[in-house]
């Protein structure tokens, strides 16, 4: 007779979610399956006239090798129960089995002859205790067993939820058991409208060690972080961070982020351990959201160019007023991260009204722009506006520059051209504007009072006049009567 093991898988019992791309999740835990079979004869030899002088034996082999032989059969079968029994405290709440490739061949002799200790000594030593446990799969990856389906139920449900709530989580159940249209959404709503998972997710039942079968918080903790447990490395001598980073497949970046307070060129210690797992979720759900949304609609601020205005000139044709509207979106979030935001209604409430500014093109040589020129042929700021030897200086001092000619900032007209105490030979242009500029230090003057002069225009010669210590411009600019800082206006 043959007392025969075959490996076993239920088919699939539960099923979740639709395949949209193959990921790389858990590493594949290994499947052994060991069932135990039913208990069959097949007679060696026999002889019915001889049968009250004959005695059964029993021979046991497993995988073709011989273990010996029994006088009683049942003995294999109250070895497994034993085994089962003492397994139980060990794994709670586990449907535990027993059993192994053995053979059982019967034989009929005159003389039995049996070492029943032995043999079931060796028997028992071969004996595997498995459980009955539920397979989680992803892409056809096992990621972890628990015991079964509701524990199954269980972690998908846990999982889920560190994504969505509870409250969205049940709103999309009792949507799957109506058929009523949804109500409107109103102004400030979001719901949930759909939540799928991007992997084909199974369970079946099957026939692993015990060991192998994880907790329910086990199992979640594992599609969440897509491994069975973090790896460390422990500093050794010689290590910089790029060797270990490159050493277990990651970018120094990526090692960074696992450890907090980890710099780039900082110091290790021998010993110090690192984390070296990066954690990627082994299951992916997207969450589809509805939104409606009152929102303003800003204006723009727009400016026009006009002949009517002087350049530099502006002046406001429409000011500007925000919208409103009523905005209808379509979120999705994959595992709890929004990767898109698309609107797909929109109801204008309020009309926008754009600012629109007008803005002077008109040139006249006399009048400024309001764009300042450097009023020197290069050169650099020798001296800059502020206190200075006890006194406030007015402008800035440019020296050294490539050429002497001393240039108009911008449009305007000479009102003042000649000597003034320590500026020596200085020219001051009226812009017109609000704005005048002054010219100190010249060794000469190309300008005479009431001249108008166009941005550019060469007004004299850069010198060493009045209260001066070198060669150099001295330069200020007065908006309204008051002096400003000349570089908050040069271009």
């Amino acid at each position: 007779m043959f007392w025969n093991k075959s490996k076993e898988e239920t088919p699939v019992l539960a099923t979740e979610g639709l395949s949209r791309k193959k990921t790389n999740v858990v590493k594949k835990a290994a499947i052994t399956v060991i069932l135990l079979s039913g208990l069959s004869v097949n007679l060696a030899f026999a002889d019915e006239t001889a049968d009250s002088e004959l005695t059964t034996i029993y021979h046991i082999y497993t995988e073709d090798q011989y273990i010996g032989a029994l006088s009683d059969k049942n003995e294999i079968n109250e070895l497994m129960e034993e085994k089962i029994e003492a397994s139980k405290s060990q794994f709670k709440d586990l449907s535990l089995t027993a059993g192994n490739n053995f053979s059982v061949v019967e034989e009929k002799v005159f003389t039995p002859a049996t070492d029943n200790a032995t043999t079931l000594q060796q028997v028992e030593d071969l004996i595997e205790v498995n459980a009955n446990a539920f397979a989680i799969s992803i892409d056809n990856e096992v990621a972890a067993y628990v015991k079964d389906l509701d524990a199954y139920n269980e972690v998908l449900q846990k999982v889920k939820l560190n994504y969505v709530s509870e409250k969205e989580l049940n709103f999309l159940e009792a949507r799957k058991t109506t058929t009523d249209t949804l109500p409107e959404l109103k102004p400030g709503e979001t719901r949930i409208v759909d939540l799928l998972v991007k992997q084909d997710v199974f369970g079946a039942t099957m026939t692993v060690k015990p060991e192998e079968v994880v907790a329910v918080d086990d199992a979640v903790e594992r599609l969440l972080t897509g491994v069975e447990k973090q790896e460390t490395y422990t500093v050794q001598q010689g290590d910089v961070i790029s060797s270990i980073a490159s050493a277990h497949n990651l970018s120094t970046k990526q090692l960074l982020a696992l450890n907090e307070g980890l710099q780039e060129g900082g110091t290790l210690k021998i010993g110090q351990e690192l984390k070296v797992t990066v954690l990627e979720p082994a299951l992916h759900f997207e969450a589809q959201y509805e939104k409606k949304a009152k929102e303003k609609i800003a204006f723009d601020k727009i400016v026009e160019e006009t002949d009517t205005l002087y350049k530099g000139d502006t002046k406001m044709k429409t000011e500007g007023a925000n919208g409103e509207r009523l905005a209808t979106y379509v979120i999705t979030k994959e595992n709890g991260v929004q990767t898109s935001k698309e609107m797909i209604e929109e109801e204008i409430t309020k009309q926008v009204q754009h600012e629109v500014t007008l803005k002077g093109t008109k040139v006249m040589p006399s009048r400024g722009s309001g764009s300042f020129a450097w009023p020197a042929q290069g050169g650099y700021i020798s001296s800059h506006m502020g206190h200075r030897w006890g006194r406030m200086h007015q402008g800035i001092d440019i020296a050294r520059p490539s050429g002497y000619a001393i240039l108009a900032s911008d449009n305007g007209v000479v009102v003042a051209a000649g000597v003034e105490g320590g500026l020596g030979n200085r020219v001051i242009i009226d812009h017109n504007n609000g704005y005048r500029t002054v010219y100190g230090h010249l060794a000469s003057i190309n300008v005479s009072v009431g001249q108008t002069v166009p941005q550019g225009t060469n007004i004299g010669v850069m010198g060493n006049t009045g209260r001066s210590t070198g060669t150099h411009l001295h330069f200020e600019v007065i908006q309204n009567g008051t002096h400003i800082n000349p570089m908050s206006v040069l271009k």
